[in-house]
């Protein structure tokens, strides 16, 4: 009885630091419904990306973006081979008409960029006063590396304690976006190779959310298969209870070293996809990746290895 009572203690013990909280819906995004809730972000790629950002119009026309009732496509062009003094690969950038602040944001994917070169991300931030108001990459990495990377960008004085209750492993804990040519503290979710890349892909995808209170930020992925998807997020329900979504992949906790109230504003939701810029076309980390040639000349000759660059978003639903 002794090995019985100290594991329902320890579980019990993992269930109150995990302590989440109950949420109503508040919006659900899906098909068209991506065109009226997003703007489209014809500007200069700040991380110094091989890629062109086009309008909405420019977007559609080249069938870079398209939806149905069910799904929305986000893609990059795979038939032009680029000219060395040319501008980058077109491709697209999404922005939320919205600023969130305390919320949980569910996503459901059916598929996401894959490719050497490519940088694809769902992240939260605000611009205009980056990184005052912070930055949370829910999705995110580079050059088919997996796992999938979760990680905080804030101002001075952010950092993370390397003891949280989490599926995932911290590989950096400082989040100052000024420390590390802006590494950020990541989690990588290394309990699931599935999470990112043609793994993802090749699984039929599944869902990411994020939840952000005063308190903690956090990140779930659940498998297209997995037998333990909460309800809720299957069903896009009217009230989500975060209290039952289990361990989180990622947990980013108030601490003596960060506080996260005061170093998260509102933010807008983006989705993009890039090319090879700071992170993708960062020499070491490219080749380490095995692909060939350097990032931007293979960008530039290689369109048809984009075929498969693209997102197929069935949902986005948001909670308050």
């Amino acid at each position: 009885m002794k090995t019985i009572s100290n594991s329902l203690a320890l579980a019990s013990l993992v269930g109150s630091a995990l302590a989440g909280g109950i949420y109503t819906l508040d919006g659900h995004v899906r098909g068209e419904g991506f065109y009226d809730s997003f703007d489209f972000e014809n500007i200069t790629d700040p991380t110094h990306g091989r890629v062109t950002y086009v309008n909405r119009t420019t977007a559609e026309n080249l069938n870079l973006t398209y939806a149905t009732s069910d799904t929305f496509i986000l893609r990059a062009d795979d038939t032009t081979v680029l000219h060395v003094n040319g501008t980058g690969r077109n491709s697209v950038r999404i922005r939320s008409h919205h600023e969130y602040y305390q919320h949980v944001v569910v996503f459901d994917i059916q598929h996401m960029p894959e490719g050497c070169g490519t940088w694809p991300a769902i992240w939260e931030t605000k611009e205009s006063d980056w990184p005052a108001s912070g930055e949370i990459d829910i999705l995110e990495g580079a050059n088919n590396v997996v796992p999938n990377q979760s990680t905080l960008h804030t101002s001075h004085n952010c950092s993370m304690q390397n003891n949280t209750i989490q599926s995932g492993s911290f590989i950096t804990t400082n989040c100052d976006a000024s420390v590390a040519y802006n590494a950020g503290c990541g989690v990588k979710l290394t309990g699931d190779k599935n999470s990112f890349g043609p793994e993802f892909n090749n699984n039929g995808g599944g869902w990411y959310a994020m939840e952000r209170t005063l308190h903690y930020i956090r990140v779930w992925f659940w498998e297209r298969d997995d037998p333990f998807v909460p309800f809720d997020i299957t069903s896009g329900a009217w009230i989500v209870d975060t209290n039952n979504w289990g361990m989180p992949a990622a947990n980013f906790l108030n601490n003596t070293d960060c506080d996260i109230q005061s170093h998260f504003g509102g933010n807008h939701i983006i989705i993009n996809l890039t090319f090879c810029g700071d992170w993708a076309g960062n020499a070491a980390l490219y080749n380490a990746s095995r692909c060939p040639l350097d990032c931007v000349t293979y960008v530039d000759n290689n369109p048809s290895a984009f075929t498969n660059a693209y997102f197929e978003i069935s949902s986005m639903t948001i909670y308050k």
